[in-house]
C-alpha cells in the first residue's frame, strides 16, 4: 500500500468509529422510500458486501437474507430513510453475528477509494476540530489516593491529532506509582493510535510488533508496530479496566496489554469485534460500515472476534475501578520500606476497600 493509500485508510479508520454515532441524521418523514428504493438499496448493499466484507461466504449469506426479507415485505413498514437504516443496521449485525456492522444517515458522505487524493484542508480541519472538542478521547485524568494515576480513554482518534495528547497525559502520570487505564466505555478507533499509546509502556528503544491488518479489497497486509520516537515512557504497574462495552480498538489495546504481559485486565469480557470497518454509500444518504479487514495479533496469531478479551480479574464493570485501586494499594503497602508511608497507605487502603474517599477541606488550617 502506498503512503497516500495508508494515509487515506488511516483517516477512514481513525475517524469512523469514534464519530460514527455523531453524523447528522436526516429528519424523519422528509422523503418516504418506495419499495423500489428499498430494493435498489438492498441490491447495492449486497454488491458492496460481496466485494468488500472480510468473509465472502458470510457476505453472500447475509446479502441473500436481507434481499429475501425485503422481497417478502419485511421492510415495508420502514418508510423513511432513518427507519430503514435502523432496520438494516439491526439485521446486518443479527444475520452476520458481526457487531462491527453499522448504518447511519449522512447526506454529506462521499465514498473514498484506495486511490483517492488526499483529504482536503477543510476536511482535515473539521476532523481536527472534532477531535479537539472530543478532548482527544481522554474523558478524565487524575491522581487517585495513594499516588495512583487514572486515565479514562473513550476512543482512538487519528494519530497525528491524538498522539501529542497521549504523551502529555503520560507526562502527568510520570510520578505515579501505578496507573489505571479505563477502557470500559472505549468504542475503538485507529489501530495506529492504539500502537502510539502502547509505545509509552515499553522501554525506550523497545519496538514491538503488535498486530497485522489484512485488507480484503486491496489484498494487502499492514503491520502495526509501537513507535520508537515516543520519548515519554512509563515503567510502573498498569491495570486496564474493561467492560462488555469495550469494543474494537479498545479491545485491541486491552489485548495488547495482556498479550505483551504489560498490564493486568480487570472487569468484564469485552464486546468481541476485531474486524476494522470502512464506510460505503448504498444510496439515499445511507452509509453502511462494512468490516473489510481482519486483525491478527502478532504474538497469538489470532484475535478477539466473537469471543472478546477476557480479564485477568473478572468483576462486574461497575466494580472494576475499586477492585484495581485496592489491588494496587495492597501491593504498595506490602512493598514499601518506609514505615510512615506504609501507615499512610494502609489508611488509604482501608478507605478504598470500603469504597470511601477522603473529603476535601476548604477551611484555613486551625479553623473549626
Amino acid at each position: 500500500m502506498s503512503g497516500k493509500k495508508k494515509f487515506v485508510a488511516g483517516v477512514v479508520v481513525g475517524t469512523l468509529l469514534p464519530f460514527f454515532a455523531s453524523f447528522p441524521a436526516l429528519a424523519e418523514g422528509t422523503i418516504a422510500l418506495t419499495a423500489l428504493d428499498r430494493t435498489e438499496i438492498v441490491q447495492t448493499l449486497a454488491a458492496k458486501m460481496n466485494a468488500n466484507y472480510i468473509e465472502p461466504a458470510v457476505a453472500e449469506r447475509v446479502g441473500n437474507a436481507i434481499a429475501r426479507k425485503n422481497a417478502e415485505g419485511g421492510y415495508a413498514s420502514a418508510a423513511s430513510p432513518q427507519a430503514f437504516t435502523e432496520a438494516l443496521a439491526t439485521d446486518l449485525r443479527a444475520f452476520s453475528g458481526d457487531l462491527h456492522f453499522g448504518a447511519r444517515i449522512d447526506e454529506r458522505f462521499r465514498e473514498v477509494s484506495d486511490d483517492a487524493d488526499l483529504p482536503s484542508r477543510a476536511v482535515m480541519d473539521e476532523a481536527r476540530d472534532r477531535t479537539e472538542r472530543w478532548g482527544y478521547g481522554i474523558e478524565k485524568i487524575e491522581r487517585l489516593p495513594g499516588n495512583v494515576g487514572y486515565i479514562e480513554l473513550r476512543g482512538f482518534g487519528m494519530t497525528s491529532f491524538v498522539g501529542p495528547a497521549y504523551t502529555a497525559a503520560m507526562s502527568l502520570m510520570a510520578g505515579t506509582d501505578a496507573l489505571i487505564l479505563d477502557l470500559r466505555r472505549n468504542g475503538g478507533g485507529s489501530p495506529a493510535s492504539v500502537a502510539y499509546l502502547m509505545s509509552h509502556f515499553f522501554p525506550l528503544g523497545d519496538r514491538r510488533h503488535l498486530i497485522d491488518i489484512y485488507n480484503r479489497p486491496t489484498g494487502t497486509t499492514e503491520q502495526i508496530w509501537t513507535v520508537p520516537t515516543v520519548a515519554q515512557r512509563y515503567d510502573k504497574p498498569v491495570y486496564v479496566l474493561t467492560s462488555a462495552r469495550t469494543f474494537s480498538g479498545g479491545e485491541d489495546c486491552a489485548y495488547d496489554f495482556q498479550v505483551q504481559k504489560r498490564g493486568t485486565l480487570v472487569g468484564e469480557t469485552t464486546g468481541g469485534g476485531s474486524n476494522p470497518v470502512r464506510p460505503f454509500s448504498v444510496g439515499h444518504g445511507i452509509v453502511v460500515a462494512i468490516p473489510s479487514s481482519r486483525t491478527t495479533n502478532f504474538v497469538t496469531k489470532t484475535n478477539w472476534e466473537h469471543v472478546g478479551v477476557k480479564p485477568d480479574i473478572a468483576v462486574p464493570a461497575a466494580q472494576a475501578l475499586q477492585t484495581a485501586h485496592v489491588a494496587i494499594l495492597r501491593n504498595l503497602v506490602s512493598s514499601t520500606k518506609d514505615d510512615t508511608e506504609r501507615t499512610k497507605l494502609q489508611r488509604v487502603l482501608a478507605m478504598a476497600e470500603k469504597g470511601e474517599t477522603e473529603k476535601p477541606i476548604y477551611t484555613l488550617r486551625g479553623e473549626r
